[in-house]
């Protein structure tokens, strides 16, 4: 698979807390150059950034991040607001507490909200792998086969750790057709973006790639952080 191939594979994303519209406008432009599937950025910058790219690039957001812990009403209006400023796709996590906690009729419910306030867009469940038992973790593929979700995400890239090519394998083994898999957090290296695609996963979330790719115009090495 060339970089062309993982590029357009990729949501290429920045989440952090003090991000600045100057760095979403560069994100922006970078999914833009690079044909990434979408940039994944904070609910505050959707709309600015679907007026700064148009038709052009699909834009992300995040609901419910990174906790899960808000209400499914609370989930829903963002997820709503989310996609009538213009996202097309909505990464939402879960409500961790109830997986441990065994509702997992309240959370098919409160995934299948979000979904219908999506209206047609893309959603994409967060079930934060490394907080998660394995027989939680298949669980949590049957929920979400369940739930009308498009995707399982593994990690919000703010916990514990991020993707596992195990989770990924696993939630390949346990989701049903209708459902495909993302896997975030900590993918920084060619090799690895190659191996999550090989085990089954159809997005990456990840911002290491397009930095790769620029290096790679330059004839540089990205810096040596045991990555490729």
């Amino acid at each position: 698979m060339n970089l062309t191939e993982i590029l357009a594979k990729c949501d290429h994303t920045l989440l952090s807390p003090t991000a600045t519209w100057a760095e979403i406008q560069a994100v922006c432009e970078d999914g833009l150059r690079y044909h990434t599937a979408s940039v994944c950025i904070p609910a505050s910058y959707v709309r600015q950034a679907r007026e700064y790219v148009g038709d052009r690039l699909a834009i992300c957001t995040v609901i419910g991040f990174p906790n899960g812990y808000d209400t499914t009403a609370a989930k829903c209006f963002m997820a709503q607001d989310a996609v009538e400023g213009g996202a097309e796709e909505v990464d939402m996590v879960i409500n961790l507490g109830w997986v441990k906690d065994g509702k997992f009729d309240e959370i098919r419910q409160e995934i299948s909200a979000v979904k219908a306030a999506c209206q047609g867009k893309l959603l994409k469940v967060i079930i934060e792998t490394c907080l998660l038992t394995e027989e939680e973790k298949i669980r949590m593929c049957q929920v979400v086969t369940e739930s009308g979700a498009d995707y399982i995400k593994t990690s919000t890239g703010f916990s514990t750790a991020g993707a596992t090519f195990q989770d990924v394998a696993l939630f390949a083994q346990h989701i049903g057709p209708n459902v495909k898999i993302k896997a975030a957090g900590g993918i920084s290296s060619l090799d690895d973006a190659e191996k999550f695609i090989a085990l089954g996963a159809s997005r990456l979330g990840t911002s290491r790639i397009v930095k790769l790719a620029k290096a790679a115009e330059k004839g540089e090495n990205a810096p040596h952080d045991g990555s490729y």
